[in-house]
């Protein structure tokens, strides 16, 4: 009898061993489980906000971009929502409206340059004034623009200034293309302004990057003059004071005769055209991906 009673015990108790083993591994399941689901959440989280923040900054550098240039009024909160945006039209914006912009300066204080203005675009009708017969001043031009009640007026007012302004000169100045033509065009002008006639003028088709910057490009050419030393010093000044930049690399100047010749390699500046690109940034929800 007692051994009967001492195996039922053994027997309840190996059963109670193997509820509380059961017990346990499954409480050890379901919290693996719950970790496993906790981490993974955590990382999912991890990813939409790094996925917003990255969002965000990009907003925010567009809609930065956009006012510190002026083509849009500055937007009502920090950033420009989609309407704004959708209803923004940059040739109907006035200047004053977007005071303290790259577009604002431009227009009051680089167009308004005098030096600049002084230096006259030939054969350009269009910036003669129909009323005087005269070519438009700063003055002038800006009366129409600040008198612009419609958006064509404003517009037409806008392209006047650009092409009859003093930032015309400027792609005058630096031009954005390898033009060989326009190059030799420029010096043919300063040998008639200097009253001579070149014996030879041919550029040498070299181009490289300039040593002052990785955005400005060089074009190399070689030019002969023989006359008297009067009208030699006069070329060399109009090449000085050139709205385009010459930089003399060699010169040789001898006397052959009562005249002096000159032989030099000169090199001219124009700008390497650039482009804005959109750029894809890939966020990666595991480092292993």
């Amino acid at each position: 009898m007692a051994k009967e009673i001492a195996i039922s015990k053994r027997a309840k108790i190996s059963e109670a061993q193997q509820y509380v083993l059961l017990s346990v591994l499954g409480a050890a399941i379901f919290l693996g489980a719950a970790i496993s689901l906790t981490l993974h959440f955590i990382k999912v989280i991890q990813f939409n906000i790094e996925v917003i923040s990255a969002e965000e900054a990009s907003i925010a550098s567009y809609s930065k971009a956009i006012k510190n240039i002026g083509i849009c009024k500055s937007p009502k909160g920090s950033v420009y929502t989609s309407e704004e945006l959708k209803n923004c039209n940059p040739g109907s914006i006035d200047a004053k409206e977007i005071p303290g912009t790259l577009r604002a300066n431009i227009l009051e204080n680089m167009a308004a340059n005098q030096a600049l203005a002084s230096v006259h675009k030939e054969n350009d009708t269009s910036c003669v004034n129909p009323l005087n017969g005269k070519k438009y001043t700063y003055a002038d031009m800006m009366s129409l623009y600040n008198s612009a009640n419609t958006t064509e007026a404003l517009i037409t007012a806008s392209a006047l200034i650009r092409r009859c302004s003093a930032l015309r000169v400027i792609p005058d100045a630096l031009p954005t293309s390898k033009n060989e033509e326009a190059l030799l065009a420029s010096l043919n002008k300063i040998f008639v302004l200097s009253g001579l006639e070149p014996d030879s003028l041919n550029p040498t088709g070299n181009s490289e990057v300039s040593t002052f910057s990785e955005s400005v490009n060089t074009l190399s050419v070689q030019l002969s003059v023989e006359a008297n030393s009067a009208y030699t010093i006069k070329f060399l000044d109009n090449v000085e004071r050139s709205i385009r930049d010459f930089r003399i690399e060699r010169a040789t100047i001898s006397w052959g005769g009562n005249k002096l010749v000159l032989q030099a390699q000169a090199q001219a500046y124009y700008m390497i055209p650039s482009s804005l690109e959109e750029t894809t940034q890939v966020i990666k929800g595991d480092e292993t991906e």
